[in-house]
């Protein structure tokens, strides 16, 4: 079943309706992560939104959408460097990336702060930690596979990868699931759980089938896990 996910959304981000190909597919996703800051500031200016958990979003959502285009920058990932058509940009757009904004807009639409299970200044600490730890991961695992596979291809064993197959999708779920728990709605569990399943899961099936290629890939398979060591 992933795999057919895989197919689908290949198709509908790449060469959906068919025509040429004007840009590329990070593109997309470099125009959402910059708009992210302005885009949250907007949703508080509109509804007049200033607390400590709005200007917190602002903050983390807003800051990891540089910190994306900063690591686009200086070590891009050949996945997003494909050309796609105009449909295909779209759909990834409005699909995908913009349900993302639709996490900062349930927070900052209510009148009030979500009540959280912790108190506040303790769910605020936990939602930072989440984020910071999260862009780490994802920054150290993209970082290491871009430079590794410069000089040394096959499969990468060492460092952040050692013990975990795919880091860097570890790393956006921590990150978006620390919005996710600011927002702390219902909706928010529903889009981020969607993406997770019908978007990461398929891409790291997909991974993982070109890794079994390699030689060394059922002992490394055997003592790293998917997310977390071991499991």
């Amino acid at each position: 079943m992933f795999r057919y996910l895989k197919r689908v959304a290949d198709h509908l981000t790449s060469d959906f309706l068919g025509g040429p190909k004007p840009w590329k597919f990070s593109w997309v996703i470099n125009f959402q992560k910059a708009g992210t800051f302005v885009f949250v500031a907007f949703l508080m200016w509109y509804y007049q939104n200033f607390s400590t958990a709005a200007y917190l979003y602002l903050a983390l959502h807003g800051a990891y959408g540089f910190v994306w285009l900063l690591k686009d920058l200086s070590f891009p990932d050949a996945n997003w460097q494909k050309r796609i058509t105009i449909p295909a940009g779209l759909v990834a757009f409005f699909g995908v990336l913009f349900w993302y904004w639709a996490i900062a807009w349930l927070l900052i639409s209510q009148p009030v702060t979500p009540d959280y299970p912790l108190t506040d200044a303790a769910w605020f600490a936990m939602c930072t930690a989440l984020c910071i730890l999260g862009c780490v991961i994802m920054i150290a695992a993209d970082a290491q596979k871009y430079y590794t596979l410069r000089y040394q291809k096959g499969l990468i064993q060492t460092g952040i990868h050692k013990y975990i197959r795919h880091p860097n999708y570890l790393g956006e779920i921590m990150i978006y699931g620390s919005f996710g728990l600011l927002a702390w709605h219902w909706g928010a569990a529903v889009i981020l759980a969607a993406v997770w399943l019908f978007v990461f899961v398929p891409n790291m099936v997909a991974k993982e089938k070109s890794l079994s290629r390699y030689p060394e890939w059922p002992e490394y398979k055997k003592r790293s896990g998917w997310l977390s060591p071991y499991i």
